[in-house]
């Protein structure tokens, strides 16, 4: 029997006809009654389904992985720069080769999202981690009177790998450890490098002095090759197929910004955040000598460890809190940056050392809880949003802390220390405050909009 002759002139059919499925559709329906054919082109939903690893293995080479290079990477921080100044005797030279390190972080910001479309996995973090071993040991192989001209290229090469590993890192942890881990992970994380630089600050003068420069630079080129080391054993779970976005990276990232506005606001916290913590950066030897001019040096070493030893302690304290929905990741992040703020601010006010050192604790238990909830709440986007959030992330904070330093040493010469960083500071906490506002005032929004009728 023919079904047409059933159909009527102008009247709307009782069942509208199936309008023709999509090809990524046809391969959904295709999968489902073929799951052998096609089972490498299902979605999974959770992203560490048929993870055939056990996961503390993972977190375990994570986080000592991170111990090791973090260690190494704060011994070379103070030691590099004064090891730029004693070679050229200028500060011209410091200052570029700083903003050098920056410039290699932003342009690792702009490449980031296509590169690691292109390569994911454990390879390009073993390489970046053999590229900061590569480009420390040219300081041990290129003789002194030529090294000059090529400390810009280290400190670029430098700055490039730090948050080439950093977005390749962070963005595919999910990958690595379940969902329900990751908060854990993240402390983790977080309290190996807290650790790493409360040993590194402590050890690196230390070092220094007893050993000299190129001892430090083999040094910490032997921890990237460790830490290269204990990556190999990483097992991915497979990435999710069609995970980059039909429109372009940016659209689909304005797009998920506007679906969700807290994360938004987490980055221009962020983002904030990093102009408040290049004053106090730039402050910490200047405030160390105007309190201890005869062991400036001493007191700048013991306030970097009492600082990291409150993130470290955040850390802990931030995994460890009830509750682990998106709403407590964004509050412990909010809170976090609020505490970390007044904490400094209360710490560049004091007249003495132990003062100094009381109030480092909150400054860095603050920095402990934003840098957890951040990270946390930030991983739980979807796959193709987590690569360019982390991108623009990255993005934010070298900027934001390159301009921040140019900006907030003039400052120096014409106000104290404390009223400085008060002023810097107060940034991040009015970014807060707007943010609090714009959240209740959509509240109202919502609260006053009807009810839509049954």
């Amino acid at each position: 029997m023919d079904s047409t002759k059933n159909v009527q002139v102008g009247v709307p059919p009782k069942y509208p006809p199936i309008s023709p499925l999509s090809p990524w559709e046809r391969v959904r329906v295709r999968a489902l009654s073929d799951p052998r054919k096609f089972k490498s082109t299902v979605h999974r939903p959770n992203h560490t389904q048929g993870l055939n690893v056990t996961t503390p293995s993972n977190t375990h080479l994570i986080v000592t992985a991170r111990l090791i290079s973090d260690f190494g990477a704060f011994l070379n921080m103070v030691a590099l720069a004064t090891y730029v100044y004693l070679l050229s005797n200028s500060a011209i030279s410091v200052g570029i080769f700083l903003a050098s390190r920056v410039g290699g972080g932003i342009f690792a910001s702009l490449i980031g999202t296509a590169f690691y479309r292109r390569c994911s996995g454990r390879a390009p973090l073993i390489a970046f981690d053999l590229l900061r071993a590569s480009v420390l040991g040219l300081l041990l192989i290129v003789p002194v009177s030529q090294q000059a001209l090529l400390l810009p290229v280290i400190a670029f090469g430098l700055g490039l790998g730090n948050s080439m590993f950093a977005i390749g890192l962070n963005s595919q942890l999910p990958r690595l450890v379940p969902a329900d881990q990751l908060l854990k992970a993240n402390a983790w994380i977080t309290s190996a490098s807290s650790a790493a630089m409360v040993g590194g600050s402590l050890v690196s003068g230390l070092l220094v002095a007893g050993f000299g420069f190129e001892t430090v630079f083999a040094l910490n080129a032997l921890t990237y090759l460790l830490a290269a080391l204990l990556i190999v054993p990483l097992r991915f779970a497979p990435a999710t197929v069609n995970d980059a976005p039909e429109r372009g990276e940016w659209t689909a990232l304005k797009q998920g910004l506007r679906s969700a506005p807290v994360i938004a606001a987490m980055l221009a916290v962020t983002m904030a955040d990093t102009l408040g913590s290049a004053a106090h950066n730039v402050g910490f030897p200047i405030i160390s000598r105007l309190l201890t001019p005869e062991s400036a040096s001493t007191t700048l070493g013991l306030m970097l460890a009492v600082w990291a030893s409150g993130k470290l302690l955040g850390a802990r304290i931030a995994s460890r809190l009830k509750g682990s929905d998106n709403i407590h990741l964004e509050r412990r992040f909010f809170f976090g940056v609020a505490l970390m703020s007044c904490g400094f601010i209360l710490m560049f006010q004091q007249h003495s050392l132990y003062a100094l050192l009381l109030f480092s604790l909150p400054a860095g238990l603050g920095d402990g809880f934003s840098e957890v909830g951040l990270m946390s709440r930030l991983q739980r986007e979807p796959e193709q949003l987590r690569l360019p959030i982390f991108s623009v992330l990255t993005l934010l904070q070298m900027t934001g802390f390159g301009i921040g330093m140019l900006i907030a040493a003039p400052f120096y010469a014409w106000w104290t220390p404390g009223a400085v960083v008060m002023l810097f500071h107060g940034i991040p906490l009015s970014t807060l405050l707007l943010v609090k506002v714009l959240a209740l005032k959509r509240g109202r929004v919502v609260r006053s909009s009807p009810t839509p009728a049954p």
